[in-house]
């Protein structure tokens, strides 16, 4: 694609198209700020002229198995289609793909999960996973469990439900009272606390001391359900300690309500394993997952339920009023079964795992620059939380425009790296490479972050 090319597609672009999340007004009359994604090949994207980039964000933690596989994947679709185009999950109606597929997670889902409800995407997956709390209570005799628990600073989606569970006044105070009654309490970011918080198990007790006293102050009998990611993305990478998601486990049977972990992007190997929630001994009730259940290669969600949650939504009689249209796509479901094929053929896991070890380091080494506070994450997901010029670590606004809106997302991209520089509650650099990526490549962009980093120390 020519310059002249690539200036004419982002100025159609700034006619015609909306972008998400996007101050789309602000993109120049032509475009000229638009940056457009023209290919892909291993982990890599190419731009509309031709300047390569390593994708450090798996496009939107989407694609765990980089940009190659699309003949294979091509295959399962032209197979599928030819078979079979299109036909629902609703009333009484399936089709063989999605049942294939349902069948395939049950294996590889957490210990009692063997159902499935599927989706379009993550925010779908996230209100299924409240409806059938809903129902499920309902159904027991308990319909006054109409509250939600979620975490400070989390994000779940943004349909008027997720948004609900959405920790962010700037996304859900724009559409007014939020859908469901939710209770917010501490995630699990150790930054900036007191110095005896480093021991796991007495930031774990603080933790569940909170939340049981947030419990009893809503009224036990009050909560439907309360949802977590095993790593929160908001925030950064926020890791859980040791204990915490067993003692979720333990606070959801004594009072009742259904503990539900957003697997959304932890799912499918970013940290090592199918689901991120088995590496921190979570024993969920509902799991929903999107993003790398297709390694971005088609949109589905799911909603993975446990036996005893379904055991009382299928009683006799009881109806799942609940659906989406494009639920279990056949291309769709296809296309998820053939990624988790490549996925244990081309041992996708193991690379991880092989490979988590030397990210960990490189990304520790980088705490030793004085912008950066703090670093943390897990398996192939880091942020580095950054720290200014004021005394109290934030950045005045003189340096955050500099350094944080303009240097290091220019610095990073000029590098030729993709991450995810945040301006919002922290200021933040966030990476969640393909899972494909070797030593080699990790190192290039532990490398291009330390650069752009020191340079950006250096002018504080």
């Amino acid at each position: 694609m020519t310059t002249a090319t690539a200036q004419l597609t982002a100025a159609t672009a700034q006619r015609h198209l909306l972008l998400n999340m996007t101050a789309n007004g602000s993109l120049g009359p032509e475009g000229e700020d638009l940056f457009v994604v023209r290919r892909g090949e291993g982990p890599y994207v190419d731009d509309a002229e031709g300047r390569r980039y390593i994708d450090g964000l798996s496009g939107l933690y989407c694609c765990q198995l980089g940009y190659s596989y699309g003949p294979e994947f091509a295959e399962a679709a032209e197979r599928q289609l030819r078979e079979l185009c299109y036909s629902p999950l609703w009333t009484n109606s399936a089709h063989p793909t999605a049942i294939e597929l349902a069948e395939r997670l049950s294996r590889i889902a957490p210990v009692d999960i063997e159902h499935t409800f599927f989706s379009s995407g993550g925010a779908e997956a996230v209100e299924t996973a409240w409806k059938i709390a809903r129902r499920y209570h309902a159904l027991r005799g308990e319909p006054g469990r109409t509250k939600a628990i979620a975490r400070r600073g989390a994000y779940h989606g943004l349909t008027i439900g997720t948004l609900s569970l959405t920790d962010d006044p700037g996304l859900t105070e724009p559409y007014g009272p939020p859908a469901i009654d939710t209770r917010f309490v501490s995630n699990t970011n150790r930054f900036g606390l007191a110095p005896e918080y480093i021991d796991d198990e007495t930031f774990t007790a603080r933790l569940l001391a909170e939340l049981e006293a947030a419990i009893l102050a809503e009224g036990p009998e009050t909560i439907a359900m309360l949802i977590a990611e095993p790593v929160q993305n908001r925030g950064g990478c926020i890791t859980p300690p040791q204990g915490y998601w067993p003692g979720l486990r333990a606070l959801a049977d004594r009072y009742g309500f259904l503990l539900v972990a957003d697997e959304v992007i932890t799912a499918f190997g970013r940290l090592g394993e199918w689901f991120g929630g088995d590496r921190y001994g979570a024993r969920p009730d509902i799991v929903t997952v999107a993003k790398g259940i297709t390694a971005g290669y088609a949109p589905m969600g799911a909603t993975l339920v446990s036996n005893r949650v379904v055991d009382v939504i299928n009683r006799p009689g009881a109806v799942l009023n609940h659906g989406y249209t494009f639920a279990g796509h056949p291309l769709s479901a296809a296309i998820a079964l053939r990624s988790l094929e490549i996925m244990e053929r081309d041992r996708i896991l193991e690379n991880v795992r092989d490979q988590q070890g030397r990210l960990a380091d490189r990304m520790a080494s980088l705490g030793a620059l004085p912008i950066v506070g703090d670093v943390r994450g897990a398996g192939f997901f880091y942020a580095c939380e950054l720290v200014g010029d004021l005394d109290d670590g934030g950045f005045s606004d003189t340096a955050r425009a500099s350094l944080i809106v303009d240097l290091i997302p220019r610095r990073l991209r000029e590098a030729g790296l993709l991450a995810r520089v945040y301006n919002r509650s922290a200021p933040l650099v966030q990476i969640a490479p393909p899972l494909i990526s070797d030593r080699q490549l990790l190192d290039r962009i532990a490398d291009i972050l330390a650069d752009t980093l020191d340079e950006a120390s250096a002018r504080l």
